[in-house]
């Protein structure tokens, strides 16, 4: 155990959880090197928080740049430029063509929370729904709207009462002999019979949904569920927020996920890869909506940052000028391929999904069917063990999940997927 390993057992509290317990020195585009010289390739992202790579020279200029000016005078206190435009941007960047504003602030679930407070003064309504498998955050808010019980929820609560959970088609786990059009017909006729039966659309104040659930599995919902659940928002009078805080800035093929499906949001929440590791977050959406709060209404001490709103922006830059979009299915499409072929020899391996770069595996009991935990730890273990950084997600545990950076080399994408391959192996033992 080295030295700084020792002090985290002694001093940072257990409920901090890390996957792998080196200690990181260095790190660069899609690898990162450890303080025993040892080199990971990331599959991780810092939960996809880097798509343009670690170190990214142009994200290290801008915020050098910021630096020499000043570190944060606080936009509630006094404007400066970064924050504006970074609003600027992201109203012009996020689909459709009507009149946008923005807020900033720090992370994902203040975020979701903002969306929320939003939402709720625009309608004048307090219900918030979300879907099955949800994640959303870990305030007590978010936990609230988050599915997955353990360890985000256990011992938390009360959690806010105005919060419902909706189902969520999963076309995967639907059953046997049910057409897929079958089956999207039951979800949708469950989600309306929900809103008869649970809540009702003149209590609630929006509807969140992630576009692809992150936590949840990396589930894609069908066009036509995602289509029906915004159109009956906007027949009901309830905000429809997008999630795009896992699934943005180009990690499905589109800047936003949202596009794959043809929706526009009410509000539309991002952060992650907003910033390349700074911390960032905002709600962008129709400006009546955004503006209906009062003047000290929303904000928050540290948000909007001048050092995080230069990373954004040089984000946002490379973004456009290395083509990520096209870059992210080029990867997505390769790690499918990959996934393909190890599933010929490894019949654990369930279902392959994916939107972009956005890829998961399924791991299930090739003689159960059942969901495969056991296996799924294996591989993540073996992984970060031998090289690779590598996250599983899902309800049952048993989702192997990609985000590395979309500017990952050849090279470092051939190294990652070897390791994996080892540990693909190592799980077939079992």
């Amino acid at each position: 155990m080295s030295n700084l390993q020792a002090l985290r057992e002694k001093y940072v509290a257990r409920g901090v959880s890390t996957g792998n317990l080196n200690v990181a020195v260095t790190a660069k585009n899609a690898t990162v090197v450890m303080e025993d010289g040892r080199e990971y390739i990331d599959f991780a992202g810092a939960i996809g928080v880097m798509n343009v790579g670690h170190s990214h020279p142009k994200v290290i200029e801008a915020v050098k740049a910021q630096l020499e000016h000043f570190t944060h005078p606080g936009f509630n206190v006094v404007m400066y430029e970064g924050y504006i435009q970074v609003c600027k941007k992201l109203c012009e960047i996020t689909a459709g063509d009507h009149e946008k504003k923005a807020i900033l602030l720090n992370s994902g679930a203040e975020a979701v929370e903002n969306a929320v407070k939003i939402a709720r003064r625009f309608t004048g309504k307090s219900g918030v729904v979300v879907f099955n498998r949800a994640f959303h955050g870990r305030t007590n808010l978010t936990m609230g709207m988050t599915s997955k019980v353990k360890p985000y929820k256990e011992g938390f609560g009360p959690f806010n009462s105005d919060v419902f959970q909706a189902p969520f088609p999963f076309t995967y786990e639907r059953p046997k002999g049910m057409s897929e059009d079958q089956y999207i017909d039951g979800v949708i006729a469950a989600f309306d019979e929900f809103f008869r039966g649970t809540t009702c659309p003149s209590m609630v104040a929006c509807v969140v949904m992630e576009p692809v659930q992150g936590e949840g599995g990396f589930i894609i919902p069908p066009k036509r569920f995602v289509e029906h659940v915004y159109n009956f928002c906007q027949e009901n009078g309830i905000v429809f927020v997008a999630d795009e805080i896992q699934a943005g800035f180009s990690r499905t093929g589109k800047l936003f996920a949202m596009e794959h499906f043809g929706i526009v949001p009410d509000l539309m929440t991002t952060s992650k890869s907003l910033a390349a590791g700074m911390p960032l977050s905002a709600v962008v959406g129709r400006a009546e909506i955004v503006n209906e709060p009062t003047a000290g209404q929303l904000g928050g001490t540290f948000a909007g940052n001048p050092l995080a709103c230069a990373a954004a922006l040089a984000v946002m830059d490379i973004v456009e000028e290395e083509k990520l979009n096209e870059k992210s299915e080029i990867l997505g499409a390769k790690l499918e391929a990959f996934l393909v072929d190890m599933q010929k020899t490894h019949t654990y391996i369930g279902d392959i999904r994916r939107l972009g770069a956005m890829v998961a595996a399924e791991l299930t009991d090739p003689e159960t069917g059942l969901p495969d935990a056991k296996r799924t730890a294996i591989i993540t273990k073996y992984a970060n063990d031998n090289g690779l950084l590598l996250l599983s997600a899902g309800l049952n545990y048993n989702v192997i999940r990609f985000l590395s950076p979309l500017t990952i080399s050849d090279e470092e994408l051939a190294k990652g997927l070897a390791i994996l391959e080892a540990g693909l192996v190592e799980a077939s033992k079992n």
